[in-house]
């Protein structure tokens, strides 16, 4: 064999080896790939599943279930202290029934004691009528003056004579605002039970100018929240006759402000907060709460649910970097948990573990997309990640936020779609925000709407939670 024969069988060998390289490369490929696929079609084959399930949108997805051995057990936990009704603090109408002989045959009784009970019952309900007479004359000095009444909450007469109390006026309130019932179902509940026949059309006129007198509280309620030391906001999609609003949440630990609005902007979070907002704001990593000048925290539960998704990628085949993000989080719950047992020094020492460790995970090389997808997502607001550790007022999580977007706000979207008109949000904003904000304070709502209704009643701001006594 010549050399130049053995130079070609060399060259000839080595596109043999590089060849065979290549194909053993692609043959790996194709097995990652099919992996993909059969992921993929696992997912798929998943979903569409749920999809034709009945309760498919409403039940918890099989990851997320507890399981069977690890349930609580239903009840309260043992030695729990007992529950029951309280004796009534007055009574109305006493009842003896004595027992002088047997009632079946009439033949006498021995060791007969008494058996005391309470029984609670709702009287027959029938509107009490006021036929009011009120009268107006010309004053030489002040001009036309006239009397009143304190169950007045109109002027109208004529056709509008037939009117509501201010008691009547806020019980309608609150069950359409607070408790979600439509206006036809509020005025079918009034009709039932109260005795009181009012149209939806009227029923709505009535919460509009409702809401329009308790204007002055709504605004104090929204000066109140821009002095907190901690707002956590979210926000939903809304109607208002059609599609393309967003209603807003900005709550704190006794106070929450609604808004809707077309905008889901940033400019909506600077109008409602203001521009001098000194607490810190909580929230999710939208990008309407970005470059806000404010003190801020980014809720660790939308970290976590990014975490989970990166590890679901078909690219990701070593978790441990994301795992390793998931463990950070939860240090930093715990550590939120314990500040009030742990000394200042302690805490503080702690503290700096975890900002050390969150910025050698930011800097880390890593290779695969998910990875790199979470360093470059938790890296962007690296100043805001450990916000709840730097501020006492803030929380892990913006589930304060998510909470009052669900209920009073998801829920009345179901049922109504939202608001039919301007006037109706801004009804919706002002009454809903009074009603939770008296629910977060140990208040009546309906009680406190009513004191405020009478023409000549001034609006009294929303009264702070009542001191616990011991």
């Amino acid at each position: 064999m010549t050399s130049s024969e053995r130079a070609e069988l060399e060259c000839l060998r080595d596109e043999n080896k590089a060849l065979r390289a290549q194909v053993a490369a692609l043959e790996q490929t194709i097995v990652d790939l099919l992996e993909q696929i059969r992921q993929l079609q696992e997912r798929l084959d998943e979903r569409t599943r749920a999809a034709a399930r009945q309760a498919a949108p409403f039940r918890r997805r099989e990851s997320n279930k507890v399981p069977d051995g690890s349930r609580k057990p239903p009840g309260r936990p043992p030695g729990h202290p007992g529950v029951y009704r309280n004796v009534p603090d007055h009574v109305d109408e006493h009842a003896d029934l004595p027992l002088t002989g047997c009632p079946h045959c009439g033949g006498p009784l021995t060791a007969v004691e008494a058996i005391e009970q309470f029984i609670e019952e709702i009287p027959p309900i029938r509107p009490r009528v006021v036929r009011l007479v009120t009268y107006r004359g010309r004053c030489p000095d002040c001009g036309e003056v006239h009397s009143s009444h304190p169950l007045q909450t109109s002027t109208a007469t004529g056709a509008a004579k037939v009117q509501l109390g201010p008691r009547a006026h806020a019980l309608a309130a609150a069950l359409n605002k607070q408790f979600g019932l439509t206006m036809r179902k509020t005025c079918r509940v009034l009709r039932l039970f109260a005795g009181l026949t009012l149209s939806p059309g009227g029923l709505a006129q009535a919460v509009q100018r409702t809401a329009t007198k308790v204007q002055p509280a709504f605004d104090t309620l929204v000066a109140e929240v821009r002095g907190a030391a901690a707002v956590f906001a979210d926000e939903t999609s809304w109607y208002v006759g059609a599609p393309g609003y967003w209603l807003w949440t900005f709550t704190t630990d006794d106070a929450t402000v609604y808004h809707v609005d077309k905008s889901r902007g940033r400019q909506v979070v600077l109008d409602t907060l203001g521009e001098h907002f000194a607490g810190i704001l909580v929230s999710d990593c939208l990008a309407s709460y970005e470059n806000l000048p404010y003190r801020m925290h980014k809720c660790i539960g939308h970290h976590l649910k990014a975490i989970a998704e990166a590890r679901d990628r078909p690219d990701t085949k070593d978790p441990s970097h994301l795992n390793e993000w998931k463990l950070l989080f939860t240090m930093v719950n715990a550590l939120w948990k314990h500040r009030a047992t742990l000394g200042a020094e302690e805490f503080a020492r702690q503290r700096g573990h975890l900002g050390v460790w969150l910025d050698r995970l930011l800097v880390e090389p890593r290779p695969q997309p998910g990875d790199v997808a979470i360093q470059q997502r938790i890296g962007k607001r690296r100043g805001v990640v450990l916000g709840c550790l730097d501020d006492p007022a803030a929380e892990p999580t913006n589930n304060r936020a998510e909470r009052s977007l669900r209920d009073p706000g998801v829920i009345a979207r179901k049922v109504s779609c939202g608001n039919k008109t301007e006037a109706g949000k801004r009804a919706w904003e002002r009454l809903v925000s009074l009603a939770m904000t008296c629910q977060q304070r140990g208040h009546d709502f309906a009680s406190w709407l009513a004191d405020c209704l009478p023409l000549d009643a001034p609006v009294s701001p929303i009264p702070a939670a009542p001191k616990l006594t011991r």
